[in-house]
């Protein structure tokens, strides 16, 4: 009889269809709420994608999984029964958003704080949040679930995933504890995911991800430099089709709205092959050589808000003097999909758009820098600052920067159909969290509010240390030096203005959650508050109104 390996996961829900994503033991007929389809194999390993149409608009349903017909979901686990509510929604849309996750036992040393054993990652943010759920009517739950970067983190392991590594290869030899291939990119998902709370919690909230750097390697993309040393080494290129590949299977293949999938060749390609992951190698290999061509970016309408989430890694342009978070293809869609008439636009990138205001003229300096503006001879210097500190963000791509500004602008104008009631970047990577109201030029037009919302850890806090160098490039002394350096290089001053809400930053293990009712929106943050070295209760630290 097949197993049910992972999941499943709810990915994606609309009006009258779901998504629901399986990993299976073994090629077989996957049955959800009355739809079957056939498992695929890539790497020896068989998924299912299961499109539910026809559904029930605007009510609940709860759902199990059968394979070859026997029942494999829900398991015993005391737990509620997994279920999802189709839109439109009556009362609040709730959408919880986050980064930075990685897997590590519940139970000491890992779950201890840094400052006590290095090992330590604390407790879960999103463990609590199931937790939390388990004892609460389904009417409170999360409707979606963004997973803003760093699902996995290939160059930082688990014990067990290393145990798994030492039995295939040298460790000794590179990419050492990195994980190297599709194979060993399963155990990673296979631990992030397979826990049995988070392994619930993804089976009755709705998700909604996209990569960082750490699903591939730390760093990934931060400039040309970084790639060519990288491409030198014999086991990159073997890595970066594996990290592609179970990228594509794993999370990219449930963001995409069922109409995607019957006309993805890729997709239909891989199905109908004996086994898929030499095709999608090809494709991976595509993708890493070219910023253009490969969409992982995508958007979702929740009701009246629209979600658009954006690939701020991988179709990125890398050339000196032409620099881009996105090619201009891409640029293309991104504008196409935030045009319309939303009460909320919404707007994911892993890296934050607006950081503190000194990190930001340092990022931007160090672009100018590297790029010749101190002359050729110091140009090294700002590679080397920038490589060393992780000066990657959108400020360390100035035109960029302003192009996403003016986008935000012309929407927040009206320019694109009526001003939304708001207009909200989320993001995270810093391991920190923070909310910045943003303020345009009076003669700007600009109706909505607009702000961007970061929120990281879900688990994988700083030390003490790293939070006092954090709050060190947030204080004022620090962007008086830096935006002096920044002027120095020739470096335009920003066409905005923000200040932060509240006494943040936020540190700890955390999740984000928009709260939307017609066009008001609230921002709220949690923090997960240890009760005891294996659980920890979820405490509020914010709570602003947005519009």
């Amino acid at each position: 009889m097949p197993t049910l390996v992972l999941g499943p996961l709810l990915r994606y829900v609309g009006e009258t269809e779901a998504v629901i994503w399986v990993e299976t033991g073994g090629p077989c007929e996957v049955e959800v709420l009355g739809t079957r389809e056939p498992t695929f194999q890539v790497g020896g390993h068989h998924f299912a994608l299961v499109c539910c149409r026809g559904l029930a608009r605007g009510t609940w349903h709860e759902y199990e999984v059968r394979l070859d017909g026997e029942r494999v979901w829900p398991i015993n686990d005391g737990f509620p029964a997994s279920a999802f509510h189709t839109y439109p929604k009556e009362g609040e849309l709730q959408v919880a958003f986050g980064s930075c996750r990685v897997a590590a036992p519940h139970e000491p040393p890992y779950s201890l704080r840094k400052d006590e054993d290095e090992r330590g990652r604390e407790i879960d943010a999103l463990h609590t949040v199931a937790q939390r759920m388990r004892n609460e009517p389904r009417e409170r739950w999360p409707d979606v679930l963004l997973m803003i970067g760093d699902q996995v983190y290939a160059d930082e392991v688990s014990p067990g995933t290393r145990s798994f590594l030492e039995a295939r290869r040298v460790m000794s030899e590179p990419p050492g504890e990195c994980v190297l291939d599709f194979e060993e990119y399963t155990r990673l998902y296979g631990e992030s995911w397979g826990d049995p709370t988070i392994r619930w919690l993804l089976s009755t909230v709705s998700t909604a991800m996209i990569f960082d750097d750490h699903d591939v390697h730390d760093d990934w993309n931060i400039s040309q430099a970084w790639l060519d040393e990288m491409r030198a080494h014999e086991w990159w290129n073997e890595h970066i089709l594996g990290a592609l590949a179970s990228y594509w299977v794993y999370q990219h293949l449930g963001n995409l709205e069922p109409g995607h999938h019957a006309d993805d060749e890729l997709l239909r390609s891989v199905k109908q092959a004996e086994d898929g992951l030499p095709i999608l190698e090809r494709f991976a290999r595509a993708a890493d050589r070219s910023a253009s061509g490969t969409h992982w970016s995508y958007c979702r309408d929740l009701g009246r808000t629209r979600l658009v989430v954006i690939d701020s890694r991988a179709g990125r342009v890398l050339e000196e003097g032409r620099r881009s978070m996105l090619d201009d293809d891409e640029w293309d869609w991104f504008a196409e999909h935030v045009a319309g008439d939303f009460d909320h636009v919404l707007v994911a990138t892993s890296l934050p758009w607006l950081l503190g205001p000194g990190m930001h003229y340092a990022e931007a300096w160090s672009e100018a820098v590297a790029g010749g503006a101190w002359g050729a001879a110091l140009a090294p210097l700002g590679e080397r600052v920038r490589q060393a500190v992780d000066l990657e963000h959108w400020a360390a791509f100035q035109e960029s920067f302003a192009r996403l500004t003016e986008l935000l602008r012309s929407v927040g104008a009206g320019e694109r159909g009526p001003a939304p009631a708001s207009v909200v970047v989320l993001s995270g990577d810093v391991h920190h969290a923070y909310l910045s109201e943003v303020a345009f030029r009076r003669d700007a037009g600009v109706r909505s509010h607009v702000f961007q919302a970061v929120c990281s850890p879900y688990r994988n806090p700083l030390e003490k240390r790293e939070r006092q160098i954090i709050r060190l490039g947030m204080s004022r002394p620090f962007e008086f030096v830096t935006r002096a350096l920044a002027a120095s290089a020739g470096v335009d001053e920003p066409a905005v203005r923000w200040r932060m809400v509240g006494d943040g930053p936020w540190f700890d293990n955390q999740v984000a959650t928009l709260s939307i009712d017609g066009r008001r929106i609230e921002f709220g943050l949690e923090k997960a508050v240890p009760v005891d070295t294996t659980s920890a209760r979820l405490e509020k630290v914010l709570d602003h109104r947005l519009a």
